[in-house]
Protein backbone atom coordinates (compact mmCIF):
# COMPACT_ATOMS: atom_id res chain seq x y z
CA UNK A 1 0.00 0.00 0.00
CA UNK A 2 1.26 3.53 -0.70
CA UNK A 3 2.08 5.54 2.39
CA UNK A 4 -0.49 8.37 2.80
CA UNK A 5 1.04 11.79 2.30
CA UNK A 6 0.75 14.39 5.02
CA UNK A 7 -0.74 17.47 3.36
CA UNK A 8 -0.63 19.60 6.49
CA UNK A 9 1.19 22.91 6.36
CA UNK A 10 4.73 23.16 7.79
CA UNK A 11 3.41 25.21 10.73
CA UNK A 12 0.80 22.56 11.53
CA UNK A 13 3.38 19.77 11.34
CA UNK A 14 5.70 21.77 13.59
CA UNK A 15 2.96 22.25 16.20
CA UNK A 16 2.12 18.54 16.04
CA UNK A 17 5.79 17.67 16.57
CA UNK A 18 5.98 20.04 19.53
CA UNK A 19 2.89 18.47 21.11
CA UNK A 20 4.38 15.01 20.62
CA UNK A 21 7.64 16.09 22.26
CA UNK A 22 5.73 17.68 25.12
CA UNK A 23 3.69 14.54 25.70
CA UNK A 24 6.81 12.38 25.57
CA UNK A 25 8.43 14.58 28.22
CA UNK A 26 5.40 14.25 30.48
CA UNK A 27 5.28 10.47 30.10
CA UNK A 28 9.00 10.28 30.89
CA UNK A 29 8.72 12.11 34.22
CA UNK A 30 5.65 10.05 35.14
CA UNK A 31 7.57 6.84 34.44
CA UNK A 32 10.40 8.10 36.67
CA UNK A 33 7.93 8.84 39.46
CA UNK A 34 6.42 5.37 39.01
CA UNK A 35 9.83 3.75 39.60
CA UNK A 36 10.15 5.81 42.79
CA UNK A 37 6.69 4.84 44.07
CA UNK A 38 7.31 1.12 43.40
CA UNK A 39 10.63 1.24 45.26
CA UNK A 40 8.99 3.00 48.22
CA UNK A 41 6.31 0.31 48.49
CA UNK A 42 8.95 -2.31 49.26
CA UNK A 43 10.20 -0.10 52.12
CA UNK A 44 6.78 0.48 53.72
CA UNK A 45 5.54 -2.28 56.07
CA UNK A 46 2.41 -0.17 56.66
CA UNK A 47 1.45 -0.09 52.99
CA UNK A 48 2.29 -3.77 52.48
CA UNK A 49 0.15 -4.71 55.48
CA UNK A 50 -2.75 -2.68 54.10
CA UNK A 51 -2.58 -4.36 50.69
CA UNK A 52 -2.38 -7.80 52.30
CA UNK A 53 -5.42 -6.95 54.43
CA UNK A 54 -7.28 -6.28 51.17
CA UNK A 55 -6.24 -9.69 49.87
CA UNK A 56 -3.55 -8.43 47.47
CA UNK A 57 -0.62 -10.62 46.52
CA UNK A 58 2.74 -9.42 45.31
CA UNK A 59 1.94 -10.79 41.85
CA UNK A 60 -1.17 -8.62 41.44
CA UNK A 61 0.60 -5.59 42.92
CA UNK A 62 3.33 -6.04 40.32
CA UNK A 63 0.84 -6.60 37.47
CA UNK A 64 -0.90 -3.29 38.19
CA UNK A 65 2.31 -1.50 39.20
CA UNK A 66 1.11 -0.53 42.68
CA UNK A 67 3.38 1.77 44.64
CA UNK A 68 3.59 3.94 47.73
CA UNK A 69 4.01 7.70 48.18
CA UNK A 70 5.56 8.26 51.62
CA UNK A 71 4.54 11.09 53.92
CA UNK A 72 7.40 13.29 52.71
CA UNK A 73 6.69 16.78 51.41
CA UNK A 74 9.50 16.59 48.85
CA UNK A 75 10.10 12.89 48.44
CA UNK A 76 10.36 13.18 44.65
CA UNK A 77 13.37 15.48 45.07
CA UNK A 78 15.39 12.30 45.61
CA UNK A 79 14.77 11.16 42.00
CA UNK A 80 14.47 14.49 40.16
CA UNK A 81 17.68 16.49 40.20
CA UNK A 82 15.76 19.68 39.36
CA UNK A 83 12.82 19.64 41.76
CA UNK A 84 12.05 23.19 40.62
CA UNK A 85 11.50 21.99 37.01
CA UNK A 86 8.13 23.40 35.77
CA UNK A 87 7.47 20.06 34.08
CA UNK A 88 6.88 18.41 37.49
CA UNK A 89 4.02 20.83 38.13
CA UNK A 90 2.63 20.46 34.61
CA UNK A 91 2.67 16.67 34.95
CA UNK A 92 0.69 16.88 38.19
CA UNK A 93 3.39 15.42 40.42
CA UNK A 94 4.24 18.60 42.33
CA UNK A 95 2.11 21.48 43.64
CA UNK A 96 3.48 25.02 43.77
CA UNK A 97 1.91 27.29 46.38
CA UNK A 98 1.29 31.01 45.91
CA UNK A 99 4.51 31.85 47.74
CA UNK A 100 6.55 29.67 45.39
CA UNK A 101 7.14 26.75 47.75
CA UNK A 102 6.77 23.28 46.27
CA UNK A 103 5.65 19.95 47.67
CA UNK A 104 4.64 16.51 46.36
CA UNK A 105 0.98 16.18 45.37
CA UNK A 106 0.77 12.55 46.53
CA UNK A 107 1.79 11.76 50.10
CA UNK A 108 0.99 8.88 52.44
CA UNK A 109 -0.98 7.05 49.73
CA UNK A 110 -1.03 3.73 47.89
CA UNK A 111 -0.34 4.67 44.27
CA UNK A 112 -2.15 3.31 41.23
CA UNK A 113 -0.50 4.19 37.90
CA UNK A 114 -3.06 5.07 35.21
CA UNK A 115 -2.04 3.86 31.75
CA UNK A 116 -3.53 4.78 28.41
CA UNK A 117 -4.52 2.11 25.92
CA UNK A 118 -0.93 2.05 24.60
CA UNK A 119 0.43 1.21 28.05
CA UNK A 120 1.98 4.63 28.72
CA UNK A 121 1.60 6.07 32.22
CA UNK A 122 -0.46 9.27 31.89
CA UNK A 123 -1.40 9.89 35.52
CA UNK A 124 -1.80 8.47 39.01
CA UNK A 125 -4.48 7.75 41.51
CA UNK A 126 -3.65 7.65 45.19
CA UNK A 127 -5.64 6.09 48.03
CA UNK A 128 -5.04 7.16 51.59
CA UNK A 129 -4.88 4.22 54.02
CA UNK A 130 -5.35 6.13 57.25
CA UNK A 131 -7.69 8.93 58.19
CA UNK A 132 -7.86 11.98 55.98
CA UNK A 133 -9.52 13.53 52.97
CA UNK A 134 -9.88 13.02 50.13
CA UNK A 135 -9.82 9.23 50.28
CA UNK A 136 -8.93 9.07 46.57
CA UNK A 137 -6.81 11.67 44.78
CA UNK A 138 -6.24 11.74 41.01
CA UNK A 139 -3.69 13.53 38.92
CA UNK A 140 -5.01 16.85 37.58
CA UNK A 141 -5.74 17.43 33.90
CA UNK A 142 -2.49 17.54 31.93
CA UNK A 143 -1.47 17.43 28.25
CA UNK A 144 -1.47 13.61 28.50
CA UNK A 145 -4.25 12.99 31.04
CA UNK A 146 -7.97 13.67 30.88
CA UNK A 147 -9.93 11.70 33.47
CA UNK A 148 -13.07 11.95 31.35
CA UNK A 149 -11.32 9.94 28.65
CA UNK A 150 -9.24 7.35 30.50
CA UNK A 151 -10.33 4.03 32.02
CA UNK A 152 -8.30 2.59 34.88
CA UNK A 153 -7.15 -0.96 34.17
CA UNK A 154 -8.03 -0.98 30.45
CA UNK A 155 -4.46 -1.69 29.39
CA UNK A 156 -3.90 -4.38 32.03
CA UNK A 157 -7.28 -6.00 31.27
CA UNK A 158 -7.07 -5.99 27.48
CA UNK A 159 -6.24 -9.70 27.07
CA UNK A 160 -8.82 -10.83 29.65
CA UNK A 161 -11.45 -8.66 27.94
CA UNK A 162 -10.63 -10.35 24.65
CA UNK A 163 -10.77 -13.81 26.22
CA UNK A 164 -14.05 -13.24 28.07
CA UNK A 165 -15.57 -11.25 25.18
CA UNK A 166 -16.89 -8.68 27.65
CA UNK A 167 -15.75 -5.87 29.96
CA UNK A 168 -17.01 -5.20 33.48
CA UNK A 169 -17.12 -1.53 34.50
CA UNK A 170 -16.82 -1.07 38.28
CA UNK A 171 -16.56 1.95 40.55
CA UNK A 172 -12.91 2.29 41.64
CA UNK A 173 -9.28 1.23 41.55
CA UNK A 174 -9.60 -1.22 44.43
CA UNK A 175 -12.56 -2.90 42.75
CA UNK A 176 -10.50 -3.47 39.60
CA UNK A 177 -7.43 -4.79 41.41
CA UNK A 178 -9.53 -6.81 43.88
CA UNK A 179 -11.44 -8.53 41.08
CA UNK A 180 -8.19 -9.35 39.26
CA UNK A 181 -6.92 -10.93 42.47
CA UNK A 182 -10.04 -13.10 42.56
CA UNK A 183 -9.80 -14.24 38.96
CA UNK A 184 -11.91 -11.58 37.20
CA UNK A 185 -9.29 -9.82 35.09
CA UNK A 186 -11.57 -8.03 32.64
CA UNK A 187 -12.65 -5.14 34.92
CA UNK A 188 -12.02 -1.42 34.38
CA UNK A 189 -13.13 1.71 36.24
CA UNK A 190 -13.83 5.34 35.51
CA UNK A 191 -11.61 7.73 37.43
CA UNK A 192 -14.08 9.12 39.96
CA UNK A 193 -16.20 10.64 37.20
CA UNK A 194 -19.58 9.91 35.72
CA UNK A 195 -19.41 7.76 32.58
CA UNK A 196 -18.66 9.95 29.55
CA UNK A 197 -19.20 9.38 25.81
CA UNK A 198 -15.43 9.00 25.45
CA UNK A 199 -15.50 6.18 28.00
CA UNK A 200 -18.23 4.41 26.05
CA UNK A 201 -16.34 4.80 22.76
CA UNK A 202 -13.20 3.29 24.31
CA UNK A 203 -15.19 0.40 25.76
CA UNK A 204 -16.80 -0.28 22.38
CA UNK A 205 -13.33 -0.48 20.81
CA UNK A 206 -12.42 -3.15 23.37
CA UNK A 207 -15.51 -5.37 23.08
CA UNK A 208 -19.13 -5.48 22.00
CA UNK A 209 -20.43 -6.52 25.44
CA UNK A 210 -20.29 -4.02 28.33
CA UNK A 211 -21.55 -4.79 31.84
CA UNK A 212 -21.79 -1.91 34.32
CA UNK A 213 -21.55 -3.22 37.89
CA UNK A 214 -22.65 -0.66 40.46
CA UNK A 215 -23.86 -0.88 44.05
CA UNK A 216 -27.56 -1.57 44.35
CA UNK A 217 -28.17 1.47 46.59
CA UNK A 218 -29.61 4.79 45.41
CA UNK A 219 -26.17 6.20 44.51
CA UNK A 220 -25.33 3.10 42.47
CA UNK A 221 -28.58 3.17 40.53
CA UNK A 222 -28.11 6.89 39.94
CA UNK A 223 -24.67 6.22 38.45
CA UNK A 224 -26.13 3.41 36.34
CA UNK A 225 -28.88 5.68 35.04
CA UNK A 226 -26.30 8.26 33.96
CA UNK A 227 -24.28 5.53 32.24
CA UNK A 228 -27.43 4.38 30.44
CA UNK A 229 -28.19 7.87 29.13
CA UNK A 230 -24.59 8.33 28.01
CA UNK A 231 -24.74 5.01 26.16
CA UNK A 232 -28.02 5.63 24.31
CA UNK A 233 -26.74 7.75 21.38
CA UNK A 234 -23.84 5.31 20.85
CA UNK A 235 -25.83 2.07 20.74
CA UNK A 236 -25.38 -0.26 17.78
CA UNK A 237 -27.29 -3.33 16.73
CA UNK A 238 -24.32 -5.57 17.61
CA UNK A 239 -23.56 -3.89 20.95
CA UNK A 240 -24.80 -5.29 24.27
CA UNK A 241 -24.90 -2.94 27.28
CA UNK A 242 -26.04 -4.50 30.55
CA UNK A 243 -26.29 -3.57 34.25
CA UNK A 244 -25.47 -5.68 37.29
CA UNK A 245 -26.87 -4.67 40.68
CA UNK A 246 -25.52 -6.83 43.50
CA UNK A 247 -27.45 -7.41 46.74
CA UNK A 248 -27.38 -4.63 49.34
CA UNK A 249 -24.14 -4.48 51.28
CA UNK A 250 -22.07 -6.15 48.55
CA UNK A 251 -19.64 -4.88 45.97
CA UNK A 252 -18.02 -7.27 43.45
CA UNK A 253 -15.06 -7.93 45.74
CA UNK A 254 -17.12 -8.90 48.80
CA UNK A 255 -19.62 -10.87 46.71
CA UNK A 256 -16.93 -13.09 45.20
CA UNK A 257 -15.28 -13.64 48.57
CA UNK A 258 -18.57 -14.80 50.08
CA UNK A 259 -20.14 -16.70 47.18
CA UNK A 260 -17.25 -17.47 44.84
CA UNK A 261 -16.13 -16.56 41.34
CA UNK A 262 -18.64 -18.89 39.64
CA UNK A 263 -21.54 -17.18 41.42
CA UNK A 264 -20.33 -13.76 40.29
CA UNK A 265 -19.95 -14.93 36.70
CA UNK A 266 -23.50 -16.26 36.89
CA UNK A 267 -24.63 -12.80 38.03
CA UNK A 268 -22.84 -11.26 35.04
CA UNK A 269 -24.65 -13.65 32.74
CA UNK A 270 -28.01 -12.75 34.30
CA UNK A 271 -27.36 -8.99 34.36
CA UNK A 272 -30.14 -6.63 33.28
CA UNK A 273 -30.18 -5.50 29.67
CA UNK A 274 -30.17 -1.79 28.88
CA UNK A 275 -33.66 -2.03 27.40
CA UNK A 276 -35.04 -3.75 30.51
CA UNK A 277 -33.38 -1.26 32.87
CA UNK A 278 -34.73 1.62 30.81
CA UNK A 279 -38.33 0.41 30.65
CA UNK A 280 -38.36 -0.82 34.27
CA UNK A 281 -37.13 2.51 35.64
CA UNK A 282 -39.60 4.50 33.59
CA UNK A 283 -42.45 2.10 34.31
CA UNK A 284 -41.87 2.00 38.06
CA UNK A 285 -42.26 5.77 38.20
CA UNK A 286 -45.90 5.72 37.07
CA UNK A 287 -49.26 4.04 37.52
CA UNK A 288 -49.42 2.01 34.34
CA UNK A 289 -52.89 0.66 35.18
CA UNK A 290 -54.50 4.00 34.34
CA UNK A 291 -54.37 6.32 31.30
CA UNK A 292 -52.92 9.24 33.26
CA UNK A 293 -49.97 7.18 34.46
CA UNK A 294 -49.25 5.75 31.01
CA UNK A 295 -49.47 9.23 29.49
CA UNK A 296 -47.01 10.61 32.07
CA UNK A 297 -44.67 7.68 31.45
CA UNK A 298 -44.74 8.41 27.71
CA UNK A 299 -44.15 12.08 28.44
CA UNK A 300 -40.95 11.32 30.38
CA UNK A 301 -39.77 8.50 28.17
CA UNK A 302 -40.08 10.21 24.79
CA UNK A 303 -37.07 12.58 25.18
CA UNK A 304 -34.91 9.65 26.26
CA UNK A 305 -36.04 7.35 23.46
CA UNK A 306 -35.42 10.13 20.94
CA UNK A 307 -31.68 9.74 21.60
CA UNK A 308 -31.59 6.20 20.18
CA UNK A 309 -29.81 5.99 16.81
CA UNK A 310 -31.60 4.49 13.84
CA UNK A 311 -31.41 0.71 13.55
CA UNK A 312 -32.91 -2.54 14.71
CA UNK A 313 -32.05 -1.82 18.35
CA UNK A 314 -34.06 1.41 18.30
CA UNK A 315 -37.05 -0.34 16.71
CA UNK A 316 -37.00 -3.16 19.27
CA UNK A 317 -36.83 -0.81 22.27
CA UNK A 318 -39.56 1.46 20.90
CA UNK A 319 -41.82 -1.52 20.27
CA UNK A 320 -41.36 -2.72 23.87
CA UNK A 321 -42.00 0.72 25.32
CA UNK A 322 -45.07 1.19 23.11
CA UNK A 323 -46.45 -2.05 24.49
CA UNK A 324 -45.71 -0.90 28.05
CA UNK A 325 -47.76 2.30 27.65
CA UNK A 326 -50.42 0.70 25.40
CA UNK A 327 -49.61 2.65 22.27
CA UNK A 328 -49.00 1.39 18.78
CA UNK A 329 -45.44 1.78 17.49
CA UNK A 330 -46.74 4.32 14.98
CA UNK A 331 -48.38 6.42 17.70
CA UNK A 332 -45.18 6.40 19.74
CA UNK A 333 -43.15 7.38 16.65
CA UNK A 334 -45.34 10.45 16.16
CA UNK A 335 -44.79 11.55 19.77
CA UNK A 336 -41.02 11.04 19.54
CA UNK A 337 -40.84 13.02 16.30
CA UNK A 338 -41.99 16.09 18.24
CA UNK A 339 -38.99 15.87 20.57
CA UNK A 340 -35.94 18.18 20.35
CA UNK A 341 -32.84 16.90 18.60
CA UNK A 342 -31.47 13.70 20.19
CA UNK A 343 -29.43 14.42 23.30
CA UNK A 344 -30.95 17.82 24.09
CA UNK A 345 -33.57 16.37 26.40
CA UNK A 346 -32.55 14.09 29.23
CA UNK A 347 -33.61 13.06 32.70
CA UNK A 348 -31.87 12.85 36.04
CA UNK A 349 -32.18 9.77 38.21
CA UNK A 350 -33.82 10.14 41.60
CA UNK A 351 -34.28 7.57 44.33
CA UNK A 352 -37.81 6.16 44.69
CA UNK A 353 -38.32 8.22 47.84
CA UNK A 354 -37.63 11.41 45.94
CA UNK A 355 -39.48 10.33 42.80
CA UNK A 356 -37.63 8.51 40.05
CA UNK A 357 -36.44 10.17 36.87
CA UNK A 358 -37.96 13.67 36.79
CA UNK A 359 -37.68 15.12 33.31
CA UNK A 360 -35.37 18.02 32.55
CA UNK A 361 -37.56 18.97 29.60
CA UNK A 362 -41.16 18.61 28.60
CA UNK A 363 -42.89 17.51 25.41
CA UNK A 364 -44.34 20.49 23.57
CA UNK A 365 -47.91 19.62 22.73
CA UNK A 366 -49.44 20.84 19.46
CA UNK A 367 -51.69 23.82 19.85
CA UNK A 368 -50.00 25.05 23.00
CA UNK A 369 -50.48 28.70 23.79
CA UNK A 370 -47.80 31.28 23.19
CA UNK A 371 -47.30 31.55 26.93
CA UNK A 372 -46.08 27.94 26.92
CA UNK A 373 -43.87 28.11 23.87
CA UNK A 374 -42.12 31.38 24.61
CA UNK A 375 -40.67 32.97 27.72
CA UNK A 376 -42.02 36.50 28.04
CA UNK A 377 -40.32 36.91 31.39
CA UNK A 378 -36.72 35.79 31.48
CA UNK A 379 -35.66 33.72 34.43
CA UNK A 380 -33.42 35.60 36.86
CA UNK A 381 -29.93 34.11 36.67
CA UNK A 382 -27.84 34.17 39.84
CA UNK A 383 -24.30 35.62 39.50
CA UNK A 384 -22.77 32.27 40.40
CA UNK A 385 -24.81 30.52 37.70
CA UNK A 386 -23.60 33.10 35.16
CA UNK A 387 -20.03 32.50 36.24
CA UNK A 388 -20.36 28.74 35.76
CA UNK A 389 -22.25 29.04 32.48
CA UNK A 390 -19.62 31.42 31.10
CA UNK A 391 -16.89 28.99 32.08
CA UNK A 392 -18.71 26.01 30.53
CA UNK A 393 -19.54 27.94 27.37
CA UNK A 394 -15.88 28.84 26.91
CA UNK A 395 -14.63 25.37 27.95
CA UNK A 396 -17.44 22.81 27.34
CA UNK A 397 -15.00 19.92 27.85
CA UNK A 398 -15.32 20.61 31.61
CA UNK A 399 -18.78 19.04 31.47
CA UNK A 400 -17.38 15.72 30.24
CA UNK A 401 -15.48 14.72 33.37
CA UNK A 402 -17.85 15.59 36.19
CA UNK A 403 -17.81 13.17 39.11
CA UNK A 404 -20.84 12.03 41.07
CA UNK A 405 -19.98 14.33 43.97
CA UNK A 406 -19.69 17.38 41.68
CA UNK A 407 -23.05 16.63 40.03
CA UNK A 408 -24.64 16.22 43.45
CA UNK A 409 -23.25 19.62 44.50
CA UNK A 410 -24.85 21.23 41.46
CA UNK A 411 -28.17 19.48 42.06
CA UNK A 412 -28.29 20.69 45.65
CA UNK A 413 -28.62 24.37 44.66
CA UNK A 414 -31.92 25.46 43.05
CA UNK A 415 -30.21 28.54 41.58
CA UNK A 416 -28.07 26.33 39.33
CA UNK A 417 -30.82 24.64 37.30
CA UNK A 418 -29.63 26.32 34.08
CA UNK A 419 -26.11 25.04 34.71
CA UNK A 420 -27.46 21.51 35.02
CA UNK A 421 -29.45 21.95 31.80
CA UNK A 422 -26.33 23.09 29.98
CA UNK A 423 -24.32 20.08 31.23
CA UNK A 424 -27.04 17.76 29.92
CA UNK A 425 -26.88 19.61 26.58
CA UNK A 426 -23.10 19.24 26.29
CA UNK A 427 -23.01 15.60 27.36
CA UNK A 428 -25.95 14.65 25.17
CA UNK A 429 -25.17 16.45 21.91
CA UNK A 430 -21.38 16.26 21.81
CA UNK A 431 -21.30 19.94 20.73
CA UNK A 432 -17.99 21.53 21.74
CA UNK A 433 -17.93 24.89 19.92
CA UNK A 434 -19.80 28.08 20.68
CA UNK A 435 -21.84 28.08 17.48
CA UNK A 436 -22.75 24.39 17.78
CA UNK A 437 -23.81 24.82 21.40
CA UNK A 438 -26.04 27.77 20.60
CA UNK A 439 -27.56 25.85 17.72
CA UNK A 440 -28.15 22.76 19.89
CA UNK A 441 -30.02 24.76 22.54
CA UNK A 442 -33.74 25.14 21.82
CA UNK A 443 -34.14 28.79 20.78
CA UNK A 444 -37.34 29.15 22.84
CA UNK A 445 -35.84 28.14 26.18
CA UNK A 446 -34.42 30.24 29.00
CA UNK A 447 -31.09 28.45 28.56
CA UNK A 448 -30.77 29.47 24.91
CA UNK A 449 -31.52 33.10 25.74
CA UNK A 450 -28.99 33.19 28.59
CA UNK A 451 -26.29 31.50 26.44
CA UNK A 452 -26.91 33.99 23.64
CA UNK A 453 -26.50 36.88 26.09
CA UNK A 454 -23.27 35.42 27.43
CA UNK A 455 -21.81 34.47 24.05
CA UNK A 456 -20.77 38.04 23.18
CA UNK A 457 -18.75 38.27 26.38
CA UNK A 458 -17.23 34.82 25.82
CA UNK A 459 -16.07 35.66 22.30
CA UNK A 460 -14.20 38.67 23.64
CA UNK A 461 -12.48 36.81 26.47
CA UNK A 462 -9.01 35.41 26.46
CA UNK A 463 -8.54 31.89 27.86
CA UNK A 464 -8.47 31.56 31.61
CA UNK A 465 -5.07 30.51 32.99
CA UNK A 466 -6.55 27.30 34.35
CA UNK A 467 -10.28 26.71 33.67
CA UNK A 468 -10.22 23.39 35.57
CA UNK A 469 -8.99 25.14 38.72
CA UNK A 470 -11.56 27.90 38.27
CA UNK A 471 -14.33 25.30 37.89
CA UNK A 472 -13.28 23.27 40.92
CA UNK A 473 -12.92 26.43 42.99
CA UNK A 474 -16.49 27.48 42.12
CA UNK A 475 -17.88 24.04 42.99
CA UNK A 476 -15.94 24.06 46.23
CA UNK A 477 -17.49 27.39 47.19
CA UNK A 478 -20.98 26.05 46.38
CA UNK A 479 -20.42 22.98 48.53
CA UNK A 480 -19.02 25.11 51.33
CA UNK A 481 -22.10 27.36 51.27
CA UNK A 482 -24.39 24.33 51.32
CA UNK A 483 -22.57 22.88 54.33
CA UNK A 484 -22.75 26.19 56.20
CA UNK A 485 -26.50 26.45 55.53
CA UNK A 486 -27.02 22.92 56.81
CA UNK A 487 -24.99 23.73 59.91
CA UNK A 488 -26.99 26.92 60.55
CA UNK A 489 -30.23 24.95 60.20
CA UNK A 490 -29.04 22.50 62.85
CA UNK A 491 -28.20 25.36 65.21
CA UNK A 492 -31.63 26.91 64.63
CA UNK A 493 -33.32 23.62 65.53
CA UNK A 494 -31.25 23.32 68.69
CA UNK A 495 -28.31 21.04 69.44
CA UNK A 496 -30.17 19.26 72.19
CA UNK A 497 -29.53 15.62 71.36
CA UNK A 498 -26.46 13.46 70.60
CA UNK A 499 -27.48 12.87 66.97
CA UNK A 500 -27.74 16.59 66.22
CA UNK A 501 -24.40 17.24 67.90
CA UNK A 502 -22.79 14.44 65.88
CA UNK A 503 -24.22 15.87 62.65
CA UNK A 504 -22.95 19.34 63.57
CA UNK A 505 -19.45 17.98 64.27
CA UNK A 506 -19.39 16.08 60.97
CA UNK A 507 -20.41 19.23 59.09
CA UNK A 508 -17.68 21.15 60.92
CA UNK A 509 -15.09 18.59 59.85
CA UNK A 510 -16.19 18.80 56.22
CA UNK A 511 -16.20 22.61 56.30
CA UNK A 512 -12.70 22.62 57.79
CA UNK A 513 -11.48 20.16 55.14
CA UNK A 514 -12.92 22.26 52.30
CA UNK A 515 -11.61 25.52 53.74
CA UNK A 516 -8.14 24.05 54.12
CA UNK A 517 -8.06 22.75 50.54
Amino acid sequence: MPVPQNNASPATRQRAAQRKDEQSAHVKVLETAQSYFKAQLKKSPEAIAYLKSRGMTGEIAAQYGLGWAPDDRQGLASVFARYEDPLLVEAGLVIESDDGRRYDRFRDRVMFPIRNIRGQIVGFGGRIIGRGEPKYLNSPETPVFNKGQELYGAWEARQAIRSDAQVVVVEGYMDVVGLAQLGIGNAVATLGTATTPDHIRKLIRLTDRIVFSFDGDAAGRKAAWRALQTSLPLLKDDLSVRFLFLPAGHDPDTYIREFGQAAFRACLKDSVSLSAFLTDELGNRHRLDEPEGRSACTHEGAPILAQLPEGAMRRQILNEFAQLVRLTPQELDLIIERQPAPGVAATVYRSPQAGVIPSESRVQEPGATAARTTFNRRRTVAPLAKRLLSLLLAHPNLAESLGEQQLDVLESDPNLSLVREFIVLVQGTGARHLGALLEAADAQTDLAQVLTDLSADIMGQTDLPDPQTEWEDALGRIELDNLKRAQAALVAQGLDNPKAIEQYQELSRRIHSLTRS
